[in-house]
């Protein structure tokens, strides 16, 4: 399984949608449930932040190559999770 990591910060209504939806998307997939994401809190990792090529949060990588940036829909979620178990 591939690493994911998604950039998010706590007061973003766009990131706080996402989170849901990976928790829905789990819920509803039982094949995704298995996928570990890393949470990294821009604001409090900023060095870390700076370290990656994005503007928007949240923002999805699977192992370093950046594969969605700014908001997201649940569908597109799902689509995520799914290239991380390729």
């Amino acid at each position: 399984m591939k690493r994911v990591e998604l950039f998010y910060l706590k007061q973003c209504p766009f990131c706080q949608r996402a989170l849901t939806y990976i928790e829905e998307a789990k819920q509803q997939h039982p094949e995704l449930r298995e996928i570990e994401i890393e949470l990294i809190e821009e604001s409090e990792e900023a060095e870390r932040a700076a370290q990656y090529d994005y503007y928007y949060v949240p923002t999805f990588y699977i192992d370093g190559e950046k594969v969605h940036e700014g908001g997201i829909y649940p569908d597109e979620v799902v689509e995520v999770l799914r290239k991380a178990l390729k």
